[in-house]
């Protein structure tokens, strides 16, 4: 019962944390359209999108590495924390000077290739920030997390529309971004002090071990974050920032779901490292449960932007944004997958098949960006967004086949049976609401109460009623 507690407090944690990321973030690209347009829009999101690029190459493998052997190794936490920032620095250092060189060397105007220098120091106080964070989620506490992140975020929001409001051009953004992340890194720095003893000494062997152990999650990484970032750097390439504006704007209404889909599935993670040892058994429950919450997000959420998305892509951001709508609802189709893949790919790191992630990153990318290269020259934004499914598809299918082959096969009845439920009663809810054509606001405030009714109600059923459910509640509160 303590287990279940910890990780709903956790996902609790890390959803909240994502989700005033994503939040200001998407504040943040709708009040750049109203006030800059959608070009400086584009030209922010580039940027960003190198920044989250050589980012991810200098950290993420290393906060995967970090966060799967503290959970199984704790007593180690003071060496892993100390070595493995100084070994994190060198990494960051390094994956700037490389975003300097590229994007030094294509085509990019002064202003955007500037924009792209700025942001792209915040590469060392994030990364640096991932060794700290690696250690709250192996232990489980993630909450400190959101205590660090989530005041800055709300923060930076106010000051970069402020900055908007006082004519302060786009790179003062990029400014902005790098002072707020070395906030957070600060922040973090005196909440781990609290939680592990400072040993100032740094292990070489440990550091040699490290970079030995982690080149295949490097390359896992490295890959996988051109691959999430590849649309737009081909549009900037094949097409403009306009275009990079218009898929940004339709990348950032997906942004809430895949948000709370990588909280849970980070929150889950180090559960199915500790439970290796237990048996398939323990480890497919966790999956299939897993995969049914994702989808009980996801697939309601697919239905309402087929029927709302042109609605919302106006009410966000202006009618100019309209024409993207053919795009959103290509991309929107993606996410029917997207369960599959976050939570299975999870699986397979944690019983070290990271080599089959590896082989699936290379081939999705690899194709992807060959087949991408041809829809956007022809198709532009909806060559793009085709490109964004397709890799996908590819994704989705490498995962479940090596899943089946080297694990276990999934009950698919037991995981979508729920998730189609909630989604037929919400189909009929979006004919309802298209037919009586209401504003848009309260159409999708109507919306989301029903949904939330509708999972309220089919929780209750599962867990036996409303009287067993009150049982356990006066359980949980005598055992407080």
């Amino acid at each position: 019962m303590v287990e279940k507690y910890k990780f709903i407090s956790n996902s609790l944690s890390m959803i909240v944390n994502r989700l005033a990321q994503s939040i200001t973030a998407f504040v943040l690209t709708a009040a750049i359209a109203r006030n800059l347009g959608a070009e400086a829009i584009g030209q922010y999101l580039l940027a960003y999108s190198y920044y989250f690029i050589f980012v991810g190459i200098a950290s993420q493998g290393l906060k995967i590495l970090f966060t799967r052997e503290l959970a199984r190794e704790p007593q180690k936490t003071s060496v892993y924390l100390m070595s493995g920032t100084c070994l994190q620095l060198i990494f960051s250092l390094l994956s700037y000077g490389a975003l300097v060189i590229v994007v030094f060397l294509l085509p990019y105007s002064s202003k955007t290739s500037t924009l792209c220098y700025i942001m792209g120091l915040t590469i060392i106080p994030f990364a640096l920030s991932n060794v700290t964070e690696a250690i709250f989620q192996a232990k489980e506490k993630m909450h400190l997390i959101a205590i660090a992140t989530v005041p800055v975020y709300v923060l930076r929001l106010i000051i970069m529309i402020w900055a908007m409001q006082l004519k302060y051009g786009i790179e003062y953004l990029g400014g902005i971004l790098f002072f707020s992340e070395t906030l957070i890194l600060v922040i973090e720095w005196i909440l781990i002090t609290h939680l592990v003893k400072i040993q100032w000494q740094i292990d070489k062997d440990f550091v040699w071990n490290t970079i030995k152990i982690s080149r295949t999650f490097f390359a896992i990484e490295a890959i996988a974050v051109v691959s999430s970032r590849i649309e737009i750097l081909i549009l900037s390439l094949l097409g403009n920032e306009f275009l990079v504006g218009l898929f940004g704007a339709i990348v950032q209404l997906l942004q809430p779901y895949l948000i709370i889909a990588n909280s849970i599935t980070v929150a889950m993670f180090p559960r199915l490292s500790k439970v290796i040892d237990q048996g398939r058994e323990k480890q497919q429950q966790i999956t299939e449960s897993l995969i049914e919450i994702l989808l009980t997000i996801e697939l309601p959420l697919f239905i309402g932007l087929l029927f709302f998305g042109k609605n919302l892509l106006i009410f966000i951001y202006d009618s100019s944004f309209a024409q993207g709508s053919l795009a959103l609802s290509i991309s929107a189709a993606s996410l029917l997958l997207l369960p599959f893949i976050r939570t299975l790919c999870s699986l397979l790191v944690a019983n070290h098949f990271e080599i089959v992630n590896l082989r699936e990153v290379v081939i999705t990318t690899t194709l992807g960006s060959l087949g991408g290269v041809a829809l956007v020259s022809r198709y532009q934004l909806v060559g793009a967004a085709i490109m964004a499914l397709l890799m996908t598809i590819l994704a989705f299918s490498q995962y479940v086949y090596f899943t089946y082959t080297l694990l276990f096969p999934l009950n698919l009845w037991r995981v979508i049976r729920r998730p189609i439920i909630i989604s037929t009663l919400m189909l009929f809810v979006f004919l309802l609401l298209k037919t009586i054509n209401l504003d848009f606001l309260f159409t999708l405030i109507i919306a989301t109460f029903s949904y939330i009714l509708f999972v309220i109600f089919l929780s209750v059923h599962v867990l036996g009623g409303i009287d067993i459910v009150r049982e356990k509640i006066v359980k949980i509160r005598m055992k407080f």
